[in-house]
């Protein structure tokens, strides 16, 4: 008997690949380019019209047979959001037996802070400033989605955020493009592996500028300057691409008035053409079909042409596909087929270089030994110890256990399962999760009495959306919840125990997709309470859960102690309880810059100089133009001194390199984690640079009064940067400033010419 040649292992994958294309049909090639959701009842009854008639948006995604069937017919190149081995091989059977080829399925999913064990939220990774860290718990991530048969994660989410109004922010790195392009490489390189058969393909999203959306509104457009797109929202896909990430998805919204996934400009020009990336590139869910709704397609078969022509390979889609039109866009010429099969190419090279000709199937019984394994939730613990930014402490924290008899646990936040695992969490089983108010029980031995009241509500949200429930049932508030009388049991608690551990902030579903605020102020009924109990003279520790700054103006001033959890993830109420009680010292720093108020948004540490720098922290009339906490902040339980930043070199040529180190003491007795960073300034050239540029970190762990010698290098990629005035990458002769320190105000440094 025969076999075809894309069947046989002994030839290379572009081999294989030829000649399985050349087998195709153009209907087929068309399928291979659509991605079906596969919700099957995952939401229940599907919602209805104002006639009463199932909504057909609704009714198709949770309607399987007509993606199965799409499946068998070789119409389907790809299935998401199913999330076990035993439907998946299922399904696969389907393309592999009864399509005319046999082309497996790659299966998708959002593997965005773990599977079944979940890490922190991607901005409280971010926190850790610790590649390694990030790079493990997507490794762990990585190996449970392969045990439920998923080949692919629409993740890392790469976009830059600067306004924390944007509910997405959740999911990314921050504001600033180094420090994301290092987390952005980490997942990546966690997801990926080798891409044995314990990993995925990485899928950074959003391409691009999705995080610069007008007003933090979500799914809005972004006008985004030349200068900005290339200096600070491209560099961490760049990042990612040169990390391996085999996948990139599109982003939904228009970039500059074209949108995102019909702009050739980004998907063939910038990402092909100057980059290099070999590999596909997604849709966002439905958003070639939507490019109609743009008013930027004539209809659904122009939807399909213009987005592949613009370099799109692959359509998500909960909807008819538009590339179900592209057959008669190939016939009447309005797509060459060179174009559709170099897309077919990248996909089907994917699925060869997954192994996934040769191993379609998941061994069904995998998943009770991996899902949630026991060393899993190690990684996740100590992820979440990393993640965690002290804001604020005059001395109450760690706690001494020799010196407390009764500790007041406060706010629903402490008891809530499904919050400390936080939004973009599908799979995990929340029972497994361990509260702060748990933590501290366990934690804090037999002499101490933890006690617990709920407090103050948390509003729900005004407009809900598809995410709300689509991540099992939510906590929220009673409708029949007395406000009052709960906070008034919160004060008397607090005000008859030695310490009192607030815990405020946001519901996981006022974060993640649709969920943009308007306002970062803290709910008044949570205010009003804090300042009750403060008033009682009780020392207070305030712990915010939350993935975006809050308004913490008064907490600042008028707590003892603030603690960001961020969402922490499953075993986040143990990570810190732990702090709390001094097991470690927190080490993480913030990726942003926190803001005193929304009116202050948008604020970041990498502004320009402008024409009068001496007036930066007064440009408002009425308030201090400054954060409420600098990026790269962050307390230790432990004092560190930094000393002797001398830079190896005090002139090199463009072109060259040179080492900037510091001496770092712990002049404390404790061993602690602290996270060094550099600062450049590049004082002039062909454009204005800013303030300050993060070029360099690395987390250190220190022994009780060690010194270490930190050194880092400056060379081209640290030096070149986009100028608005060549309309290129260049580096320039000119004289830099640079600093080291614990954050982005740090004041030790030095300075180095770069000459011609």
């Amino acid at each position: 008997m025969t076999t075809e040649p894309y069947r046989d292992t002994t030839l290379s994958i572009e081999e294989r690949v030829a000649d399985l294309l050349g087998r195709m049909t153009v209907e087929e090639k068309a399928g291979q380019l659509t991605q079906y959701f596969h919700f099957g009842s995952m939401f229940g009854d599907a919602p209805q019209t104002g006639d009463g008639e199932p909504n057909p948006f609704f009714a198709h995604i949770r309607t399987p047979d007509i993606v199965e069937n799409e499946v068998a017919a070789g119409r389907a190149g790809s299935v998401l959001f199913v999330r076990d081995a035993a439907n998946a091989n299922r399904i696969q059977r389907r393309a592999i037996e009864e399509s005319r080829l046999g082309i497996p399925l790659i299966f998708g999913f959002d593997v965005i802070h773990g599977m079944r064990t979940i890490f922190p939220a991607p901005i409280g990774l971010a926190a850790s400033w610790d590649p390694e860290t990030i790079e493990a718990a997507q490794a762990v991530a990585a190996r449970e989605a392969r045990a439920n048969g998923i080949h692919w994660t629409f993740a890392p989410m790469v976009d830059i955020a600067r306004d924390p109004r944007w509910g997405r922010m959740f999911e990314g790195a921050g504001e600033d493009p180094y420090l994301g392009g290092k987390v952005a490489a980490a997942q990546v390189r966690g997801f990926q592996g080798d891409l044995g058969a314990e990993n995925i393909i990485a899928g950074p999203k959003h391409f691009a500028g999705y995080g610069a959306a007008v007003g933090g509104r979500d799914y809005e457009e972004a006008e985004i300057s030349d200068s900005e797109l290339w200096n600070v929202y491209l560099p961490p896909f760049k990042a990612a691409i040169d990390a391996g990430a085999g996948n990139i998805m599109s982003a939904y919204m228009e970039l500059n008035g074209v949108p995102a996934t019909g702009n050739k400009w980004l998907l063939t020009e910038v990402l092909r053409d100057t980059w290099g990336f070999a590999g596909w590139v997604v849709s966002d869910a439905n958003a070639a079909h939507s490019l109609e709704a743009q008013h930027f397609a004539k209809d659904q078969p122009d939807a399909g042409v213009r987005a592949l022509n613009a370099g799109l390979d692959m359509e998500m889609t909960m909807l008819t596909p538009a590339y179900s039109f592209l057959p008669d866009a190939v016939a009447d010429g309005r797509v060459d087929v060179a174009v559709l099969d170099a897309s077919v190419r990248r996909v089907l090279a994917a699925k060869f270089r997954l192994g996934l000709f040769e191993n379609p199937y998941t061994d069904e019984g995998l998943g009770a030994e991996v899902l949630g394994a026991p060393e899993h939730g190690e990684v996740a613990r100590r992820a979440a110890e990393h993640s965690l930014v002290l804001l604020k402490n005059d001395g109450v924290l760690p706690l001494d256990r020799t010196a407390i008899t009764k500790v007041a646990v406060i706010g629903q936040l402490a008891a809530s399962k499904r919050d400390t695992l936080g939004s973009w969490s599908f799979d995990h089983v929340t029972e497994d999760t361990v509260t702060i108010l748990e933590a501290l029980n366990q934690a804090v031995g037999p002499d101490v009495e933890v006690n617990f009241a709920p407090g103050a509500s948390i509003p729900e949200k005004k407009f809900k959306s598809f995410f709300d429930d689509s991540t099992h049932p939510n906590d929220t508030t009673p409708e029949d919840y007395d406000d009052e009388a709960e906070a008034a049991k919160a004060v008397a608690l607090a005000a008859e125990s030695d310490v009192a551990i607030v815990v405020v902030g946001e519901r996981q579903t006022q974060s993640g997709e649709l969920a943009s605020r308007s306002t970062l102020e803290l709910p008044p009924a949570q205010v009003e309470q804090l300042k009750a109990i403060a008033a009682t003279g009780t020392r207070v520790v305030l712990l915010v859960m939350s993935a975006r700054p809050l308004d913490l103006r008064w907490a600042s001033e008028n707590v003892s102690a603030i603690v960001d959890v961020w969402h922490p993830g499953t075993r986040g109420g143990e990570a810190v309880a732990s702090a709390l009680l001094g097991e470690f010292s927190p080490a993480g720093r913030l990726p942003f810059s926190w803001p005193q108020h929304v009116g202050q948004v948008p604020v970041y540490y990498a502004h320009s100089t402008t024409f009068q720098p001496q007036g930066a922290s007064q440009r408002y009339w009425d308030d201090a133009s400054v954060p409420l906490f600098p990026f790269g902040f962050g307390l230790s339980y432990a004092t560190f001194e930094y000393a002797n930043v001398r830079v190896s070199a005090l002139s090199i040529g463009v072109g060259e390199s040179l080492e900037v180190s510091v001496d770092v003491t712990n002049r404390s007795q404790i061993e602690a984690d602290e996270v060094v960073q550099l600062y450049i300034h590049q004082r002039y050239g062909s454009t204005a640079r800013p303030v300050r540029e993060l070029k360099g970190f690395r987390r250190v762990e220190f022994a009780p009064g060690e010194t270490q010698t930190v050194t880092f290098v400056l060379g081209p990629d640290e030096l070149t940067y986009w100028s608005a005035a060549t309309r290129g990458f260049v580096q320039e002769a000119s004289t830099f400033d640079v600093w080291v320190g614990g954050d982005s105000t740090a004041s030790l440094g030095a300075e180095f010419e770069v000459t011609a």
